[in-house]
């Protein structure tokens, strides 16, 4: 696995906004008291334990690759109908609870993007949640979706040609999909779904309050969204690179007038049901 750059405190400070704007997809999500749900990417389980104590009568397994969000989602949120499981999720089948076919949804949010970077595991991936479904089960997520947080990937590459990264290694170092709600219907058709929405949402997003230790703000988000940007620079090299990174944002994403700053994100959130 990759480096596990992730940490709660971490999140929390930086971007805990993200479970906070999920009204939309957790209502596409419509849990009932008695599903059964696969929570895919499932961070360190706040929004995975909120699903459990609707489904009641059910069950809810949240997976992610960060072995320290799994470890405080365990400490923090576990419960009879609900628990966690460290998993690579490019790999679900190296799970065999989560690609059995008995879950009635399969869920993600904010993940995905991170999930699906290498082309080559796509198909994988969706053919995998289809295997973890019932018959006629549904698949529910969102994610980055095409041209969310443009600026940032911009700022993020021009720094590390900056840095003496080559251009191609830069571009490589981009640990983001972001599809087109075009590209995804296609996946998950020919991954045996039926798409019955796929959309894209322009929601510019307000960061979190500057912190102390910075750990919040825009230097906090940059530090933790843009890790794999930074690791491909000269170790003594990284904190001018994330400086630089934060320097150009700065104007570019203030309101000058209260001095508040908001990313660009966009989002694709999508229901498909399993053929």
């Amino acid at each position: 696995m990759a480096k596990d750059h992730w940490t709660s405190d971490r999140y929390d400070s930086a971007a805990s906004f993200v479970p906070k704007l999920t009204s939309k997809v957790i209502s596409y999500l419509d849990v009932q008291p008695n599903d059964r749900i696969l929570d895919i990417g499932c961070g360190d389980g706040v929004l995975t334990t909120q699903i459990a104590q609707s489904a009641t009568s059910g069950k809810v397994l949240g997976l992610d690759a960060s072995e320290s969000f799994i470890s405080t989602a365990r400490d923090k949120y576990g419960s009879p109908n609900c628990n966690f499981q460290h998993l690579d999720c490019t790999k679900l089948d190296q799970c065999p609870e989560a690609v059995d076919g008995s879950w009635d949804k399969v869920f993600s949010n904010a993940a995905m993007h991170w999930i699906l970077r290498k082309p080559d595991i796509r198909s994988s991936f969706f053919q995998n949640v289809n295997k973890a479904l019932k018959s006629g089960g549904t698949f529910v997520f969102e994610m980055g979706g095409s041209g969310n947080v443009a600026e940032v990937q911009a700022a993020a590459t021009a720094a590390l040609i900056h840095a003496g990264v080559p251009l191609e290694k830069a571009r490589e170092a981009n640990p983001w999909f972001f599809p087109s709600a075009e590209h995804m219907s296609a996946l998950l058709s020919d991954a045996g779904f039926e798409v019955q929405v796929c959309e894209h949402e322009y929601r510019a997003t307000k960061l979190t309050a500057e912190t102390v230790d910075k750990s919040g703000g825009l230097e906090g988000w940059v530090k933790l969204m843009c890790a794999q940007f930074l690791e491909v620079v000269e170790e003594g090299k990284r904190d001018a690179a994330a400086k630089e990174i934060c320097d150009v944002l700065e104007e570019i994403i203030t309101r000058h007038e209260d001095g508040s700053k908001w990313l660009g994100y966009t989002r694709l959130r999508a229901i498909a049901k399993k053929r």
